[in-house]
C-alpha cells in the first residue's frame, strides 16, 4: 500500500477536501479522480491555482471556501515534520493558501517522503516567509533582527509573484529551538502574510519511501504505526481527533 492509497482511505463519499500542492499531494489529486471517474462523488478546494488546474484537469469538482465552509479533511504535503507533528511547508510557494484551507478543515494529512522526517524543525535550513511587495525591505530588515536570514526568491531573474500577488523570502535557519515564539515574532512584523510554520495543525502523517510512495509508518500525534502493524480504515475519526488533540 502506498501513503497515496491510505490516504484515499480517510475519503468518504459526499466528502469536501481541502487539495495540496506539492508531489505527493499531486500524486493524491490524480488518485482522487480516478475514484471521481469512477463514481466518488467528491468536491475540493485547491490551495494553489497549479492543484486547481490539474484537479480540473483529472475531473474533480471544485468550490471556494465561501461555497464549502467546514472541510472533512486536507490533503497535503510538508518538506519537515518533526517528532511532534509540527511542519515546515512552503517549498512550493503556497503556505499561505495552505495554511487557510488546513486550519479550515476538521482534520489534516500529511503525505511525505522518510526524507522529509527530521529531529528538530529548521534543520533543512529554510523557512519560507511571505510578504506584502510593499512591506518587503522592512521584513527583510526586521528578520535579520531575529536572526533569520532572508533571500528575496526569484524566478527567471525577477522576484516569485505568489497566487496571492505577495512575495516570499527564504530565511537560512538554524534548528529552531521555540517554534512556536518564532512564529509569533516573525507574524508580529508589519507585512508579514504568513510564515511556513504549522504548527499544532497535522494529525495523521504517512510516512513513505522516497521514491514509490509505499508506505512505511504512520504517525498521529502520540502514536506512531508503523506498516507491519493492522490498519483500520474505518477507525472512528472523532476518537482519532480527540486522541491527536485535534480541533472539534
Amino acid at each position: 500500500m502506498t501513503i497515496i492509497e491510505r490516504a484515499l482511505e480517510f475519503v468518504t463519499d459526499g466528502a469536501r477536501i481541502g487539495l495540496g500542492s506539492g508531489r505527493a499531494a499531486q500524486a493524491f489529486v490524480k488518485a482522487l479522480g480516478d475514484r471521481v471517474r469512477n463514481g466518488l462523488d467528491v468536491q475540493g478546494v485547491p490551495t494553489s491555482e497549479e492543484t486547481a488546474t490539474l484537479a480540473r484537469r483529472e475531473g474533480v469538482p471544485l468550490l471556494t471556501l465561501a461555497e464549502s465552509g467546514i472541510l472533512d479533511l486536507t490533503v497535503d504535503g510538508a518538506d519537515e515534520v518533526d517528532p511532534n507533528l509540527d511542519l515546515i511547508k512552503g517549498y512550493g510557494r503556497a503556505l499561505v493558501r495552505e495554511k487557510i484551507v488546513a486550519a479550515s478543515s476538521r482534520r489534516l494529512i500529511i503525505l511525505v517522503g522518510e526524507e522529509k522526517l527530521v529531529p528538530q524543525l529548521g534543520t533543512r535550513g529554510r523557512l519560507p516567509v511571505e510578504v506584502l511587495p510593499f512591506a518587503m525591505p522592512l521584513c527583510e530588515r526586521r528578520l535579520s533582527e531575529l536572526g533569520c536570514r532572508p533571500v528575496p526568491c526569484r524566478k527567471d531573474g525577477r522576484l516569485l509573484v505568489t497566487d496571492n500577488s505577495n512575495h516570499i523570502l527564504d530565511c537560512e535557519i538554524d534548528p529552531i529551538p521555540n517554534a512556536v515564539e518564532l512564529e509569533a515574532n516573525i507574524r508580529a512584523i508589519p507585512g508579514v502574510v504568513g510564515t511556513g510554520l504549522f504548527l499544532g495543525l497535522a494529525e495523521t502523517v504517512l510516512v513513505g519511501a522516497k521514491d514509490d510512495f509505499q508506505l512505511i509508518e504512520e504517525r498521529r500525534r502520540g502514536r506512531i504505526q508503523s506498516n507491519r502493524d493492522p490498519i483500520d480504515p474505518h477507525e472512528n475519526e472523532q476518537s482519532l481527533l480527540i486522541e491527536a488533540g485535534g480541533r472539534q
